[in-house]
């Protein structure tokens, strides 16, 4: 076995993930202290590039903090925490003008507030979303990772995936549990090493890619949530996992997203013989929260024995397209739809996790030394369901207060920490174990644990899953790792997360939706699972749930 990595007293934070969560850290950091980035793809390949629609601003004259706090508390079904989402509001602008003061090239308005064009997307009362036309996080991401690129203090490392987080019980040690570091596989060389830390910051995003369907990238793996779950942490609200209404349906483009603002604009929804369908559902029609609408489609898809349904936008014009939805208007166009003239093919697809990792407003997690912000984290903002655009202004309030925690809380000396240890396993033979279980984990999670549940197909979610996590943790054990497993291995603690949650929530609340509990309880709780690995005892699993 290798030597333990020396010990430090200037060692970098440690940040997991280059989405707008770890570079709105990495950039609150670096004037003071050294910060190390990991991404365990391109730079370029995080879901904050992916991002369409835009983020919140409570910046209009016709607009107000108690405004977007109603509107959140109601997307998120009863279960958004009030003093999470008033602080995150109250701290929107300045997040909107911190991007503005970077250079983000938001859609401007000469007489729209900051000089901002603002769009609105279902669930909110008025337009209050600033974006970049329809492009508005690649927009956002590539503005921060230049700066970050250019930043002396700051050493951004590409394909480098964290493995596990390096703590106490790590060092064998009598002492309350702490985060010193992570363990990360270099990709390209195969070789995993101890990275110490002053802090680590968790920032990997979600777990889309635990399903078939998802308008996620490959990087949603649920890192975070998996290693901080393994780590001793709590997890919270892990059933409610958001399908966005509108993934556009072609055999050649499965995870393109349609972004809501389109609804907003009013694009209208029908079925492919032209009925509009969303008035039976919800007064708001089109402008109904995510969760309704997809249901809706979903429902309508079932009822009809159709495919997917139509998201119809001809009627706005192509001048208004093509300045508003150039991106969609150019993607769809190269796949032989002109959105101007033509419906766009749509279904629901999983897009974002609304549990994670219990954190506070400042990233802070139950392990001291370990934070998380963005989408690996539960605070309590999104509840049962997200409001449009509230995540990537999450990410920005959060990942401040994160930073000004860290410089004020000050680097302690990291001890020696041990080196990775490969003594014991061997390469693999072959990789056909990992490819067929992730097949079958994305399907069986779709089919099993999707928009509508019951009890019978969440029981029988579950006991493949252990089943399979069992045969992951034997291959993990056994063999070298690589990025494959690593995921696997995630995913599957996530889909575990998903469906415990789901099978402890007797209601229909939100996205948790089940044909065995269909009402919705008059009070209910968040769903908190917690690990315990006292006395070197095999973890149980707990929570409360309404």
């Amino acid at each position: 076995m290798t030597r333990p990595a020396a010990a430090t007293s200037n060692a970098p934070v440690v940040i997991v993930g280059a989405g707008l969560a770890g570079l709105t850290v990495a950039l609150q950091l670096a004037e003071q202290i050294p910060v190390v980035v990991l991404a365990k793809r391109n730079l370029e390949e995080g879901a904050t590039a992916w991002a369409q629609g835009g983020i919140v601003g409570v910046l209009g004259d016709d607009d107000s903090i108690e405004s977007h706090v109603r509107d959140t508390q109601d997307a998120g079904a009863g279960l958004v925490d009030e003093h999470a989402a008033r602080f995150i509001a109250e701290h929107s602008a300045q997040a909107v003008e911190w991007l503005v003061a970077r250079g983000v090239p938001f859609s401007p308005d000469p007489d729209g507030p900051l000089g901002l064009h603002l769009t609105r997307e279902g669930g909110h009362a008025v337009r209050r979303i600033a974006h970049a036309a329809d492009a508005t996080g690649k927009a956002i991401h590539d503005v921060l990772l230049e700066t970050v690129r250019a930043h002396p203090n700051i050493e951004l490392r590409e394909r480098w995936m964290a493995l596990d987080l390096i703590t106490s019980r790590h060092l064998k040690r009598d002492e309350p549990p702490q985060c010193y570091g992570v363990y990360a596989l270099d990709i390209d060389r195969q070789r995993v090493e101890t990275l110490p830390a002053a802090a680590v910051v968790l920032a990997t995003g979600g777990a889309g890619k635990v399903y078939r369907y998802t308008t996620n990238p490959d990087t949603a793996t649920g890192d975070g949530i998996a290693m901080a779950w393994r780590a001793g942490c709590r997890v919270g609200n892990m059933e409610f996992i958001q399908f966005h209404p509108t993934c556009l349906y072609h055999p050649q483009e499965r995870s393109f997203l349609i972004t809501e603002a389109l609804r907003g604009e009013g694009a209208h929804l029908t079925l492919p013989n032209g009925t509009r369908f969303m008035a039976a559902h919800d007064v708001r029609l089109e402008l109904a929260p995510r969760d309704i609408v997809a249901r809706a489609i979903d429902f309508e898809m079932k009822k009809h024995g159709v495919d997917y349904v139509l998201l119809d936008a001809t009627h706005l014009g192509e001048l208004f397209l093509l300045d508003h939805f150039p991106t969609i208007h150019a993607r769809c166009l190269a796949l032989g739809i002109d959105i101007a003239r033509q419906p766009i093919p749509v279904v629901p697809a999983a897009h974002y996790t609304c549990g994670g990792v219990v954190t506070d407003l400042h990233g802070r997690s139950d392990l001291p030394g370990l934070y998380a912000v963005g989408e690996t984290t539960y605070t309590g903002l999104h509840g049962a369901n997200r409001l449009a655009s509230n995540s990537l202004l999450e990410c920005v309030v959060l990942g401040r207060t994160c930073a000004g925690d860290i410089l004020e809380r000050g680097a302690t000396p990291a001890p020696e920490l041990p080196a990775w240890d490969e003594s014991q396993v061997e390469d693999a033979d072959e990789q056909v174990v990992i490819a067929h279980n992730w097949d079958e984990l994305r399907l069986l999670m779709w089919n099993y644990v999707g928009i509508v549940r019951t009890t019978k197909r969440l029981e029988r979610a579950l006991h493949r899953i252990k089943l399979l996590k069992t045969e992951i943790d034997d291959y993990y054990a056994n063999f070298r790792v690589n990025r494959d497993l690593l995921e696997l291995r995630n995913l599957v603690d996530c889909a575990e997360l998903i469906v415990r949650s789901a099978l402890m929530r007797h209601e229909s609340r939100g996205l948790h939706y089940s044909r065995d509990f269909p009402q919705t309880l008059p009070v209910s709780f968040p769903t908190v699972l917690l690990r315990s690995h006292r006395n070197g005892k095999k973890a149980k699993t707990y929570g409360l749930s309404g």
